[in-house]
C-alpha cells in the first residue's frame, strides 16, 4: 500500500443534491424483479452453463417468481442463440413472463438478435454502450456527440427492424443502459436517456426501462442514491419510464446501494441469486427480497425452500454459497457464542404464536424460507451452557434443569478444549451419556423394588460398593426417600438431597422416563446425575446412583 499521503487514488466526487428526499422515505413496496443470472452471473462462471443447465435454471427462475428474466446474449455464441431458441420454439416461457435479450449498439448484433426472438410473446430488448469518460477516451476515442449517436442510431435501427416482430403479436419493450452510468457525467447521461427516449417515443402502455448500472461499484452508497434521485428529478418523461437499477459488489456494499436507490426514486431492480457475477459479484437478489421480507413487506418472489434452490444454484454453477452468505449460507443461523446463545433460547422460549418475530439475533424465522432449527446453536469452546442445553434440547428431548446447565456446560467446554474443534450434538449427547448415565462407579446398582403400605414405601436393594455387594432395605414417603434411608447403611458417605425433576422422552407406550437429581455432598459441593429408565421409579433411583458417582469421583 502507498503510505500517507495517498496519491494515488481520489475520491469520488459527491453529488450536489441540497434537497434530496431520499434520507427521510421508507420502501413500502417491492420493486420489479429482473434475473440476470443466465447473462451477468453465466459469463462470470469458469465453466458456463450449457443449454441444459440454462433450462433448468430457467425453470427455477419462473417457480421463483420473476416475471422479467434476461435470458442471454443471443449475438454472443451460439449456445446462448440456440437457448433463446428453444425456450420460445418449446414453449417453456410463460405468458406472463419477459425474457430479456442483451446487445450492443451495433447493427450486426441487433439483426442477429431480432432472428433468436422470432416468435416470443414477451421481449424486453436490451441495448446498452459505454458513456463514462474513461470508456471514451481508452475504449473509443470518442467525443459526446459520437457515444450520443451510436445510442440513438441503434435504437432507431431496432424500432425499424422490429415492426414487423411486434405487427405479428409480440410485445416489444426496450431497455436502455448507459453503461458505467455511476462513473458518467450526470448531465451527459441524462443528455443520452433522454435523446435515446425521444426516438423510442414511449407510451403509458410501453413505458422505457432506462438502466442506470453501477458497472463497477466505486461510490460509497449515499452518492449512489443522490445520483438515481437526480436523474428521476430530472428526466422531463418521468410518468413514461422505468428506472432501473443494476448494481455490482466491488465495494462490498451492492445491496445497500441498492436498498438507497429504491428509496431515491428507482422501479426496478436487476441482479443475480446469491450475487453470483463478475469481479465480486452482482446485486444479491435473495438478500434484498428477504431483507423486504424481515420489515413486513412480501417481495413478490417465493424462497419458501431456499434450500432446494440453492441445490439447484450450485449443481448448475458449479458455484457454493459462503456459509456466512445472508438468509441461505450453512452458518447463518448458528451462534457459538454463550451470550447470544442463552438469548437465542429465552427469546425464543418466550415467543407466542401470533404475535410479531422477536427472536435475538435471528431476523427472520428460520422455517419461513425452508431452513431447520436444528443448528441454530453449535458449540465450540466459546460456546455457553445455555447452547449445551438447547442442543441437549432440541436434538434429544432432554429438559435439563437449569442448574444443571452450568455443571453440563463446563463438560463440554473442557472437551471442546481438548479437541479444539466445533463439537457436534452427537459429541455433546455422547458425553452426556459418559458423563451421567453410564457410571457405574464406584457404585453399582443391581437390584431395586418398592412395596407400598400404610403411606410408607418399603424398598429392597442391591448395590455394589468398593468390591463388596451390599443387600439393604429401607423405609420413607417415597421410593428415593427410602433407598437413600436404606443407603446410609452401607458405607456410602453421607450426602443431602437438594432437586429432584422428571420428564418423558419421546411419546407413546415405548417412551422412557429421564430423571435428574442434585445432592450436596458431606464437602457442601452439589452434584447432579441422571437416569433413565422405562420404569419412572427406576429412573430416579439411577439418576441418584449418578450423583453420588459423580461426587465420589471428584472426592
Amino acid at each position: 500500500m502507498q503510505p500517507a499521503p495517498i496519491t494515488k487514488y481520489r475520491p469520488f466526487p459527491p453529488v450536489s443534491l441540497p434537497h434530496r428526499q431520499w434520507p427521510g422515505r421508507t420502501l413500502t413496496a417491492p420493486p420489479i424483479w429482473c434475473s440476470v443470472d443466465l447473462r451477468d452471473g453465466n459469463q462470470a462462471l469458469a465453466i458456463p452453463m450449457d443449454v441444459e443447465e440454462k433450462l433448468e435454471f430457467f425453470a427455477l427462475l419462473v417457480q421463483i417468481g420473476f416475471k422479467e428474466i434476461e435470458v442471454g446474449f443471443p449475438s454472443a455464441s451460439q449456445i446462448e442463440f440456440d437457448f433463446v431458441r428453444r425456450l420460445i420454439e418449446e414453449d417453456r416461457i410463460p405468458a406472463d413472463v419477459a425474457i430479456q435479450v442483451l446487445c450492443q449498439c451495433r447493427e450486426d448484433l441487433i439483426t442477429r438478435t431480432l432472428e433468436s426472438i422470432q416468435g416470443a410473446r414477451n421481449v424486453i430488448f436490451h441495448l446498452y454502450n459505454s458513456t463514462s469518460p474513461a470508456q471514451r477516451r481508452y475504449v473509443f476515442g470518442a467525443e459526446k456527440a459520437a457515444i450520443l449517436k451510436i445510442a440513438t442510431d441503434a435504437v432507431g435501427l431496432m424500432k425499424r427492424l422490429t415492426r414487423p416482430l411486434v405487427a405479428a403479436g409480440t410485445h416489444l419493450r426496450l431497455e436502455y443502459s448507459p453503461e458505467s452510468f455511476t462513473s458518467t457525467e450526470l448531465d451527459f447521461a441524462l443528455e443520452v436517456c433522454e435523446a435515446v427516449t425521444d426516438v423510442w417515443a414511449p407510451s403509458p402502455n410501453n413505458r422505457i426501462i432506462l438502466n442506470l448500472p453501477a458497472t463497477v461499484e466505486y461510490a460509497t452508497p449515499n452518492v449512489h442514491a443522490d445520483q438515481i434521485e437526480w436523474m428521476c428529478s430530472h428526466l422531463s418523461r418521468r410518468g413514461l419510464t422505468l428506472v432501473s437499477l443494476h448494481t455490482h459488489n466491488d465495494r462490498g456494499t451492492g445491496v445497500a446501494a441498492t436498498e438507497l436507490a429504491l428509496l431515491a426514486g428507482a422501479d426496478r431492480v436487476e441482479g443475480t441469486l446469491f450475487g453470483n457475477g463478475e469481479r465480486t459479484g452482482n446485486l444479491d437478489l435473495v438478500t434484498v427480497a428477504l431483507n423486504l421480507y424481515t420489515h413486513g413487506i412480501h417481495p413478490g418472489l417465493d424462497f419458501t425452500n431456499i434450500n432446494a434452490i440453492r441445490e439447484v444454484y450450485e449443481r448448475c454453477t458449479r458455484m457454493e454459497v459462503p456459509a456466512r452468505q445472508p438468509y441461505a449460507g450453512e452458518l447463518v443461523f448458528t451462534a457459538f457464542s454463550g451470550s447470544h446463545q442463552d438469548a437465542i433460547k429465552k427469546s425464543w422460549a418466550a415467543q407466542k404464536p401470533g404475535q410479531p418475530w422477536d427472536v435475538l439475533y435471528i431476523p427472520i424465522d428460520p422455517a419461513d424460507i425452508g431452513r431447520t432449527y436444528k443448528a441454530i446453536i453449535r458449540i465450540n469452546s466459546q460456546s455457553g451452557k445455555g447452547g449445551v442445553a438447547y442442543v441437549m434440547e432440541k436434538e434429544f428431548g432432554y429438559d435439563l434443569p437449569k442448574a444443571m446447565h452450568k455443571e453440563f456446560g463446563r463438560v463440554i467446554n473442557d472437551l471442546a478444549d481438548e479437541r479444539k474443534a466445533e463439537i457436534t450434538p452427537d459429541d455433546i449427547h455422547a458425553a452426556f451419556l459418559r458423563e451421567y448415565i453410564a457410571r457405574e462407579q464406584p457404585v453399582k446398582l443391581d437390584h431395586f423394588r418398592t412395596t407400598e403400605r400404610d403411606s410408607q414405601v418399603k424398598c429392597e436393594a442391591t448395590i455394589r460398593f468398593e468390591g463388596q455387594i451390599h443387600k439393604f432395605t429401607g423405609v420413607g414417603n417415597g421410593p428415593i426417600d427410602a433407598f437413600v434411608n436404606g443407603l446410609g447403611t452401607t458405607g456410602v458417605p453421607a450426602f443431602e438431597l437438594l432437586f429432584y425433576s422428571e420428564h418423558s422422552l419421546g411419546k407413546g407406550a415405548e417412551a422412557r422416563a429421564v430423571s435428574y437429581i442434585q445432592i450436596k455432598s458431606g464437602r457442601g459441593l452439589t452434584f447432579f446425575g441422571a437416569g433413565i429408565d422405562t420404569n419412572i421409579e427406576l429412573a430416579s433411583i439411577k439418576a441418584l446412583v449418578s450423583a453420588v458417582n459423580r461426587a465420589l469421583a471428584k472426592h
